[in-house]
């Protein structure tokens, strides 16, 4: 089969962009060109990768060959960078983190600065994502590291950047606000808002711990509207302590008894050589720590 990185490039902007034209231009192709690399792409493999319809959406052999196609153009950027490192003990270019919303507001902006400062020449794109999207975008391709949460087993070469805590969050005008810490039974008067952004897997261990039936009013996606309806008096919630950097003032975090921490983990993909950019952030933040 004679395929090639660009109609591979061509395929996986295609569908990210959501469409032919935009796929051009971030490119920097024309959209004949575009249209005619993806063409020849699928009469390679024998079937349709995308509808045509706006917006554009893979098709089913499409979804099947995504990964695959991410896959390889991310080894092949890391082997460029490898290259380019071992002529010039520089591994130029970009590279994609993805990281959780808490991180992106309680970790991310020092780490950023620290790897602006010390690695000029490492462009970092970041990509916000839930925790089991962010762990299928790092094995597939689609970004080159990622921060992940409590990851089973520890990932080879990976770096344990930080530990936090679940809290409760409450309005500051609640009656536990003034505590030091409170038990999770102490919540149960209150309706218990739960988000499932990657944190309700630890929410119900911490309830599995002390017998507690797990019982939520509410589950939301997104963890902002989670304090926002936190915040209308709509009832209480469990977070990480890294939550706070989201919060409004109107909102207080008390430790919680049982303590459960998580682990927040800077690694690379399991099942590919990681590009030599990621093994330079990690050795930067292993020997800058704790500065950031």
């Amino acid at each position: 089969m004679d395929v090639t990185l660009r109609q591979l490039d061509v395929f996986v902007a295609i569908v990210d962009q959501e469409g032919f034209g935009a796929a051009a231009a971030v490119l920097g192709m024309s959209q004949s060109s575009v249209s005619h690399s993806l063409a020849s792409l699928e009469r390679a493999v024998r079937g349709e990768l995308v509808h045509r319809a706006a917006p554009v959406r893979p098709t089913p052999l499409g979804e099947v060959l995504l990964p695959h196609a991410r896959a390889t153009l991310a080894a092949a950027r890391s082997f460029d960078a490898a290259a380019a490192a071992h002529a010039s003990a520089v591994a130029p270019g970009s590279i994609g983190l993805a990281v959780p919303p808490t991180v992106a507001r309680g970790l991310l902006p020092g780490l950023l600065r620290l790897w602006h400062e010390r690695l000029p020449h490492v462009e970092i794109r970041i990509f916000e994502g839930l925790d089991e999207e962010i762990e299928e975008w790092l094995e597939s391709g689609a970004v080159d590291a990622a921060v992940l949460i409590d990851p089973e087993p520890m990932p080879r070469g990976g770096l344990h950047l930080a530990t936090d805590a679940y809290e409760a969050v409450v309005r500051s005008d609640h009656p536990l606000a003034g505590e030091e810490s409170v038990e999770l039974a102490d919540l149960l008067d209150d309706p218990l808002l739960a988000t499932t952004s990657g944190c309700e897997t630890q929410v119900r261990r911490l309830h599995s711990l002390t017998g507690l039936p797990y019982r939520p009013t509410q589950r939301i996606r997104e963890l902002a509207t989670l304090l926002s309806m936190v915040e209308a008096g709509l009832g209480v919630a469990i977070v990480p302590s890294l939550a706070a950097g989201m919060m409004p003032g109107t909102l207080t975090l008390i430790p919680l008894l049982p303590r459960l921490e998580r682990r927040l983990v800077l690694t690379g993909p399991a099942a590919r050589p990681w590009h030599p950019s990621v093994a330079a952030i990690r050795d930067l933040c292993a020997e800058a720590a704790p500065t950031w």
